[in-house]
């Protein structure tokens, strides 16, 4: 476990819905591209899950993410967090997935692993902090919740998370975070 601080609360993280680069297998990262058809039906169909009452909704300030919240938790106040946001792939935006570099290398005009890790932790803790009697609801990308998973569960990235599916970060679990379906 990476992660010094552990979180002061459970946390759910959901990738945003199917986007037109997640559909064309391209690098999407910080560049700002639309939901399909497909990925707007994700993000509706989270409206009709089951939520706690008491939820605090932040969203990456990428459109995507926004619009998945929007969607997904309708008549909610949705606060944007810029900590949330994916990381900057730098010259491989727009380019195919099989191009991507390795994580651990940092891409020319992009933003290092490790700056995206601590990026992502300080906005996580800032967050839980703030909503001691709320759960954080994240909708964000899969390189976020790459990210916590380093941060607070195995240590290893894993593969991409699906689209639209929440994922609940849990504190009490034992050492480690888990990351069941919610």
């Amino acid at each position: 476990m990476i992660g010094r601080t552990r979180p002061a609360r459970d946390f759910c993280l959901v990738r945003h819905g199917e986007t037109t680069a997640n559909a064309g297998g391209i690098i999407a990262g910080i560049t700002d591209v639309p939901l399909t058809a497909q990925g707007r039906d994700q993000a509706r169909a989270l409206a009709g899950r089951p939520w706690p009452d008491d939820i605090a909704v932040y969203a990456s300030p990428l459109n995507r993410a926004l619009e998945t919240a929007r969607l997904a938790l309708p008549g909610r106040q949705v606060r944007v967090h810029p900590g949330l946001r994916e990381r900057d792939w730098g010259v491989f935006e727009g380019r195919p997935l099989a191009r991507q570099p390795d994580r651990e290398d940092t891409p020319d005009q992009g933003e290092s692993w490790a700056d995206m890790l601590r990026r992502v932790e300080a906005a996580i803790l800032g967050i839980c902090a703030e909503h001691p009697d709320a759960l954080p609801v994240l909708i964000c990308h899969s390189g976020v919740i790459r990210a916590a998973r380093v941060l607070w569960t195995t240590g290893d990235a894993g593969t991409r998370p699906p689209n639209a599916t929440p994922l609940l970060f849990r504190t009490a679990a034992g050492p480690d975070l888990t990351e069941p379906p919610l």
